[in-house]
């Protein structure tokens, strides 16, 4: 690995919500200069053997997920995604629970459309569905929806609040985050909170979730991410030293569902080489 290694630790594939293939995510990840990528789909390790098998030469594979969790203790209950880097992705609970988060994603995907044609919008669920291609299905599929429509120009305009972001949109079934830390710790991953104080993103959670997630095995915090402002990451970074966690930085590539580029924030060696050592749960880092 080159003294300088780009560690990239959040990217998304067709697998979910993003426009490249799992083959295509890992040779653009190599055309970007990365050493190493993450393929974290949401809820979902469908893209993993695609991305092993097209691996380029140089480029190491980091195998995860983003789960699609739920904190209670606010009302409304507050969304919020864990990645989980190098599970078992045969671990029975694990596996029954990414099944059961999926399944709810497309019921209420099929919801939404449903509002939608109420109100006389001409979206079809079948050819979101087929667009989707057996990945994830989630807004952003939607989102495409409205933009094929020609009645948004963007997937940002789409998750407006007078469309996804608010008008249509429902709350999901997603995994309560101390069950999913637990979860993920007990098939050898390792889980970190993505983008926690992301608050363009909408209400964050407090800081006293953070510190007794970390007591439940949480290991680290997604700093430096898109959606973070120069203080935002900074205040995460401190707050990961205080509580003793690792801090990764990540660009959340999506293709062209967002503007952002793959390695536009990375990890540091250490804290991804103490990710690599507390895993247990798929053997290694595939490397190309």
């Amino acid at each position: 690995m080159p003294a300088r290694p780009l560690i990239d630790l959040h990217a998304h594939s067709t697998a979910s919500d993003g426009t490249l293939g799992p083959a295509e995510l890992v040779r653009a990840a190599a055309d970007a200069g990365l050493d190493v990528v993450a393929i974290t789909d949401h809820d979902t390790t469908a893209g993993w053997a695609a991305a092993v098998d097209a691996l380029p030469a140089g480029l190491s594979l980091v195998r995860g997920a983003e789960l699609s969790c739920r904190w209670q203790g606010a009302e409304p209950a507050l969304p919020l995604h864990l990645l989980a880097y190098l599970f078992d992705p045969e671990h029975p609970e694990l596996v029954a629970e990414l099944a059961r988060v999926r399944q709810a994603r497309e019921v209420r995907g099929e919801r939404i459309v449903e509002l939608l044609r109420a109100d006389g919008i001409d979206v079809s669920w079948t050819q979101i569905m087929a667009a989707a291609d057996g990945g994830t299905v989630g807004r952003p599929h939607i989102a495409a929806a409205l933009i094929r429509a020609g009645l948004v120009a963007t997937t940002t305009e789409a998750f407006g609040p007078q469309w996804l972001g608010q008008r249509y949109r429902l709350p999901k079934e997603d995994t309560d985050v101390f069950r999913a830390v637990a979860l993920v710790r007990a098939a050898g991953g390792v889980p970190v909170f993505a983008h926690p104080r992301a608050s363009r993103r909408g209400r964050i959670v407090p800081d006293s979730l953070i510190a007794e997630l970390a007591e439940a095995g949480l290991a680290g915090l997604e700093a430096d991410h898109e959606d973070h402002t120069p203080e935002e990451a900074e205040y995460v970074r401190q707050l990961a030293a205080d509580l003793g966690l690792l801090v990764t930085g990540s660009s959340d590539f999506h293709g062209s569902h967002k503007t952002v580029r793959l390695g536009a924030h990375t990890t540091a060696v250490e804290a991804y080489e103490r990710i690599v050592a507390a895993a247990s749960g798929v053997t290694g880092v595939a490397s190309g």
